[in-house]
């Protein structure tokens, strides 16, 4: 279809010159309002002006210019079924309308009062894109100021003229447009009154190879305002991914985002059964592995920085003994060397992924329940205090980067959290041992202490186990995302050799676990924060 009538009036004027020049050259005319007439006019188009149309003024202040029955039956009727009744209604067609709305939501960003929000609450011009994108078969509706450059090349190609194909998928693009500038306005309304709403879009839904379970499909949305989202991942390899891909990916991808230096996180089920930073990224995965090897087998890895093929290596793919090759569902990272990428195929299911971590940042935590959702602010904050609570001292100070990753690493295990962090020979850190997910906290502590105790013993070669235990304990840190209900935690730790723990505090039996610290010589540092994650 041949544009041979447009209608332009936008907010954003970006790029709306080339625009109505390329409609030019093919003696489109161009019909315009306000401000946007002035930029065309000013460079040298010739514009139409809408009162000519309407038959009237501009009026009150702008809030009438576009609303006429001569607009909105230009772009609304038939071609087909409605032409004779046009005609002599005398009403011309336009086949093309360009119009983006008053920036309502700059305006909201700025912090304006209700008067001025109300003032940025487009009427004409969601009327003027509602009735054209209704009437998708006969007209053009461009919202969206990134489509320019491809509708100029359209219509250079096509001797002015648009596509039914390229004027439907405008069209979709135009009621999403309005939609979401419409949940907008609803959401800052309810806030002006006290009420809160909440209104999300999501788009591209995909399907996945699978669900949580083979028997059940899986969706993947992108979040329409999001400015980074996990749905652009860049897929550079290997099978298609499930839900529990991504699930992982997220947990994986959150483990390490905070993390200085190399960080790697190697998560199974969501949640990090190795993780470690280190001034080497080859040895900040080896420590991360060496966090629990056996239920790193089929698990996501992640890194922060960029990978190499040295890195990499350590998966041993293409060992000639199969014992010896890791296996693992995911590498994701934020870039590849050229030939880590190429390793890294060797294993031709192996999903290859790059997103940067630090891309991964939520303001909010959303669960959907039945009929309902919740909401939270996403937890970002560490600690609100460093307190020593005991006869025992340690140098916090000196402690607090090892603290700061038992905590990271922590927020990121499911409650009820505990892990145990150490500092490694070669000056990184790494999570030796975590319990995740048990109805109660005892039962956490005890599986954070068996895992580091079966890692300790993959690592010695010595001839006395339990002395090393002890001296790797003794310089460790055991990190709870809860407090201690009762003494019985540390009693537990105390027999394993632990010295220090660093808990949030705030049970009403806080002075009777101190008392337990001071009777068995352990040293308790209180954050103030606690960091349950279900």
């Amino acid at each position: 279809m041949k544009i041979k009538r447009a209608l332009l009036s936008v907010s954003d004027k970006r790029g709306i010159v080339a625009l109505a020049r390329t409609l030019r050259t093919f003696d489109c005319e161009i019909i315009s309002t306000g401000g946007t007439k002035k930029v065309l006019q000013n460079a040298g188009i010739d514009v139409v002006d809408i009162s000519s149309v309407t038959g009237n003024p501009e009026a009150f202040g702008g809030r009438m210019k576009t609303i006429s029955f001569a607009i909105e039956s230009a772009l609304l009727f038939d071609r087909e079924r409605d032409a004779d009744e046009a005609a002599a209604l005398g009403i011309q067609p336009i086949d093309m309308v360009v119009c983006n709305l008053y920036p309502f939501d700059k305006v909201k960003a700025q912090g304006a009062d209700l008067a001025t929000l109300i003032e940025n609450i487009d009427i004409g011009g969601p009327t003027m894109v509602r009735a054209s994108a209704k009437n998708y078969k006969f007209v053009a509706t461009l919202t969206d100021v990134q489509d320019y450059q491809t509708i100029i090349a359209e219509l250079q190609a096509s001797d002015g003229a648009l596509s039914l194909k390229t004027r439907f998928k405008l069209m979709r693009k135009a009621f999403n447009h309005t939609a979401d500038y419409d949940s907008l306005i609803a959401t800052t309304m309810d806030e002006q009154a006290g009420a809160m709403s909440l209104r999300y879009h999501f788009t591209g839904g995909r399907a996945l190879r699978y669900g949580e379970n083979s028997h059940q499909k899986g969706w993947i949305y992108r979040d329409a305002a999001a400015g980074k989202s996990l749905y652009d991942c860049v897929f550079l390899h290997g099978k298609e991914l499930s839900y529990n891909n991504f699930n992982d990916i997220q947990g994986a991808i959150d483990a390490v985002k905070e993390l200085g230096r190399f960080g790697v996180s190697v998560i199974k089920h969501s949640n990090p059964c190795g993780l470690a930073e280190a001034d080497d990224q080859r040895v900040a995965l080896e420590n991360a592995w060496g966090g629990d090897p056996v239920s790193a087998f089929g698990s996501i890895v992640a890194f922060n920085q960029p990978v190499n093929r040295h890195t990499v290596s350590f998966f041993e793919l293409n060992n000639e003994d199969k014992s010896r090759r890791k296996f693992v569902e995911v590498v994701v990272a934020p870039d590849f060397s050229e030939d880590a990428l190429q390793y890294l195929m060797f294993h031709k299911n192996l999903r290859v992924i790059r997103f940067d971590p630090q891309n991964s940042a939520n303001a909010f935590d959303l669960k959907y329940l039945a009929g309902s959702l919740l909401v939270q602010d996403a937890d970002v904050a560490m600690f609100s205090k460093m307190e020593l609570k005991t006869r025992r001292t340690i140098d916090l100070d000196a402690s607090r980067a090892l603290i700061e990753f038992g905590i990271k690493g922590m927020r990121q295990v499911k409650s009820n959290s505990i892990v145990i962090v150490r500092r490694t020979q070669d000056g990184g850190y790494q999570l030796l041992g975590m319990g995740a997910g048990q109805p109660n906290r005892l039962i956490s502590t005890k599986l954070a202490i068996e895992k580091a105790r079966e890692n300790l013993q993959n690592e010695y070669t010595g001839n006395d186990f339990e002395a090393y235990v002890k001296t790797v304990f003794a310089k460790a840190i055991l990190v709870s995302d809860a407090y201690f209900p009762f003494p019985d935690n540390i009693e537990i730790a105390a027999a394993a050799g632990i010295k220090t723990i660093i808990q949030p505090g705030g049970s009403i039996r806080d002075k009777k676990v101190i008392k337990a610290c001071d009777q068995l010589g352990l040293a308790m540092v209180f954050t103030g924060l606690r960091h349950f994650k279900h």
